[in-house]
């Protein structure tokens, strides 16, 4: 951890040496200085983090200084601290407000307190200068990766010219072949990209959320510093859910599968999925309720319906009909899937239908009949990517001016039943943590292992951090106890899952919750217990997990 520069203003030496003994702890950079004359040096000689003002000073008290310090563009929004042992009426308070402090202390002060304020506002401003530093090296990145590919496609359009003067037939071919083959490498990198970096960035958003809402917290509500803050978390919600849309395209995001009522699930969403067919469409369905349950993310689920409904809408101009069915199939099944129990699922139109052609490009990313500015052509992709991610499959089959149908097969959940209303699952395993929990943490990442041990210490547990899983097991075979482990899963040297395997049989009983950016889990045996978290993770959510937790292990108890 680098050191960041905390700013010391007072005319008194003594006071100066006073702060300079409460704060050396931090491990900082303490400069100081005695007039405003000296701070204002130090100001544009170096990059402060944190500015401590004395209010009362001879040539120039603290708000005057403060106000010239937040005119210069770069101290804007520098933690600025007042101190004053005199000036400490309300009107005065206010004023150092409105000149620009975070906080007004007074004097005596508290060491621990002043300590713990300095603490924070140098953490932010070292994250923040952190995620800026990331945020200029993924732009340098991707204008290198630009102008590649630009180049890239320069020549190869050169080339495509000079094979079409020669042989324009062969050239043809040829050109296709290539054009396709260009396009499904440059798919798989773009998706790999996508993922690597939407996974990277879920960890960064990880520790900047946890801190900034446990910063929130303990700001007065109703300031200025609370705006700020809660502008910065809904910035860092924002980058969440666009890296969920990222780990999507990907094929990589976190799924989770739980039994299914498919009956149930579309009479939910149908009157949705009706409104988004607009007049004109006759919808029937075939759904038995004695449908086994299905093996599905919900959620992601009444996206795939969603999309092959627009679909279906946008190939049926003039109206026509829509039909749902579902129904357990044992006979023809694709020839890729897994023996086992599947449904099948089919959505069928009346509409244009398409050729030969068209339909064995229909799964390809970014393919699309549609017209310009009308579609994406991500939505039969990612309805593909859903089937293979949750161990189905697609198959389509179309015919021009008769219309098309989806099939989509999806696994049966052997021997469950769907699952009850999430609220009362919850409400039910957060009430049986009544006690403080000793934690271990495990995570490469020390900014999201920071964050997640402060989340955990809000909430009133004792926590112990392993940079690994193998200090991990160290301190388990030390002889310490805890009562739950969370563990983060693509670590150097040793996966979370490998770490709960061997938590299992080793130490029978301690549960372990898996917080992960992307769903990686190999699909074995031996991880039945496990809880997850997709990252990042809010304490709410955190706290519900702990709760799990908690109520599976006095149940098995």
């Amino acid at each position: 951890m680098n050191p960041v520069n905390i700013l010391l203003v007072d005319d008194q030496p003594t006071k100066l040496l006073s702060y300079e003994v409460v704060l050396q702890d931090l491990g900082e950079n303490l400069l100081k200085a005695q007039s405003g004359r000296e701070a204002l040096e130090h100001l544009l000689r170096s990059d402060i983090a944190v500015i401590l003002v004395d209010v009362c000073m001879p040539e120039q008290d603290g708000f005057e200084l403060v106000s010239m310090i937040r005119e210069h563009p770069r101290y804007q929004n520098t933690a600025i601290i007042f101190v004053s042992a005199v000036m400490m009426a309300e009107p005065d308070r206010l004023r150092g407000y409105a000149a620009g402090a975070v906080d007004y202390v007074s004097v005596p002060i508290v060491p621990d307190v002043l300590r713990a304020k300095v603490r924070v506002f140098a953490d932010l401003y070292r994250k923040t200068r952190e995620l800026e530093r990331l945020n200029a090296e993924l732009e340098n990145r991707v204008r290198e990766r630009t102008a590649e590919l630009e180049a890239s496609a320069t020549e190869l359009r050169q080339l495509n010219e000079e094979l079409e003067q020669r042989i324009e037939q062969r050239t043809r071919e040829r050109e296709a072949a290539l054009a396709q083959l260009f396009e499904a490498q440059k798919l798989d990198t773009v998706g790999q990209l996508t993922g690597g970096v939407a996974h990277d960035f879920n960890n960064l958003l990880m520790a900047i959320l946890g801190s900034l809402k446990l910063l929130k917290k303990h700001l007065p509500q109703g300031g200025k510093s609370e705006r700020l803050v809660e502008n910065s978390i809904q910035a860092a919600e924002r980058g969440a859910a666009l890296t969920q849309r990222l780990l999507a395209f990907a094929r990589r995001q976190e799924l989770k599968p739980q039994p299914i009522d498919f009956l149930d699930l579309f009479q939910n969403i149908e009157d949705i999925l009706v409104r988004a067919l607009g007049p004109g469409i006759d919808v029937r369905k075939h759904i038995p309720a004695s449908l086994p349950p299905l093996l599905v993310d919900r959620n992601q689920l009444e996206l795939a319906l969603l999309n092959l409904f627009v679909n279906a809408r946008d190939a049926m101009v003039g109206g026509g009909t829509l039909v749902v069915s579902a129904e357990e199939d044992l006979t023809s099944m694709p020839v890729n899937l897994k023996p086992g129990r599947y449904v099948r699922i089919t959505v069928s139109d009346s509409g244009e239908g398409m050729d030969e052609a068209t339909v064995a490009r229909a799964t390809e990313p970014f393919f699309t009949t549609k017209g310009q500015g009308k579609g994406t052509g991500l939505g039969l992709s990612m309805v593909h990517g859903l089937a293979a991610q949750s161990g189905g499959a697609l198959s389509l089959s179309s015919r021009k001016d008769e219309g098309t149908t989806v099939a989509l097969w999806l696994p049966v959940a052997e021997d469950s039943v769907p699952a009850s209303t999430p609220l009362e699952t919850t409400a039910l395993e957060v009430s049986q943590v009544q006690s403080p929990l000793r934690v271990l943490v495990v995570d490469d990442d020390v900014l999201v292992s920071m964050g997640t041990a402060a989340m955990l210490e809000d909430l009133g547990h004792t926590v112990v951090e392993a940079s690994s899983a193998a200090t991990a097991l160290e301190i388990l075979g030390s002889g310490h106890t805890f009562d739950l482990v969370i563990s983060d899963q693509a670590m150097p040297g040793m996966t979370g899952a490998e770490l709960a395997r061997l938590i299992f049989s080793s130490y029978p009983g301690l549960p372990v919750i898996l917080a992960s950016g992307y769903s990686e889990l190999p699909d074995d045996e031996g991880l039945q217990a496990l809880l997850r978290m997709t990252k990042p993770f809010t304490q709410e959510e955190l706290q519900t997990t702990i709760g799990r937790a908690v109520a599976h292990r006095a149940t098995a108890a």
